[in-house]
């Protein structure tokens, strides 16, 4: 019998960095969105189970599969969700659950125009909160994937391409990430009011 390999899509610390930066300008960015522009607690679960079901993290599947519920979404919907069919969905929510699912198969790289796409489907102010959500879940399946690739390691069984220095990279960097991210977005904005051109710090935005 083949031993059980890890197969999860897991996101080195380079790549785990860039998305808590896309996290942290998402956030910062969406900022508290008037009455009309958040969502509903169905919708923002929906959009959580489309990234999920991309990047399979199962502490998110089932975190989200208990939220989802008490949200109430049925349980045959959530387990379609998690197959990547959104058939019980609203209308209205599929164009952000589809770029949601692109936006996890492009490892946070969507395509331009999917963006603009989602920017003119729900708005400027709406599609930021979409991010913002879009972005956490993304977070979270990538820390969560990273921290089951250390346990499969611990059982001799490491992933394929990721170090052991990799994971704890990830497991524990966000404690020094995200204030780090915090630190360069505000000596930007500060460099920005103050006309220092001769900056080189970038965060990337959308």
């Amino acid at each position: 019998m083949a031993e059980k390999r890890f197969m999860k899509r897991l996101y080195k610390p380079k790549n785990f960095y860039r998305l808590l930066t896309d996290l942290v300008t998402c956030v910062g960015a969406s900022g508290r969105p008037p009455e009309e522009d958040r969502i509903s607690k169905q919708f923002m679960e929906r959009i959580m189970l489309a990234v999920t079901e991309v990047n399979g993290c199962r502490y998110c599947s089932f975190f989200h599969t208990k939220v989802s519920l008490k949200a109430g979404l049925k349980k045959e919907e959530i387990k379609r969700a998690l197959d990547g069919d959104f058939k019980d969905a609203p209308q209205e929510e599929l164009g952000a659950l589809y770029f949601a699912q692109h936006y996890a198969e492009s490892s946070g790289k969507p395509n331009p125009e999917t963006v603009l796409c989602l920017k003119d489907a729900y708005g400027e102010k709406k599609s930021r909160v979409l991010m913002a959500y879009i972005c956490a879940i993304m977070v979270g399946n990538a820390w969560g994937n990273m921290f089951d690739a250390l346990r499969f390691r611990i059982k001799g069984l490491p992933a394929s391409g990721i170090t052991f220095c990799d994971e704890l990279a990830v497991i524990f960097g966000p404690v020094v990430f995200i204030p780090l991210i915090v630190l360069i977005k505000v000596i930007n904005k500060i460099a920005k009011l103050m006309n220092w051109k001769s900056t080189k710090i970038v965060i990337g935005d959308y």
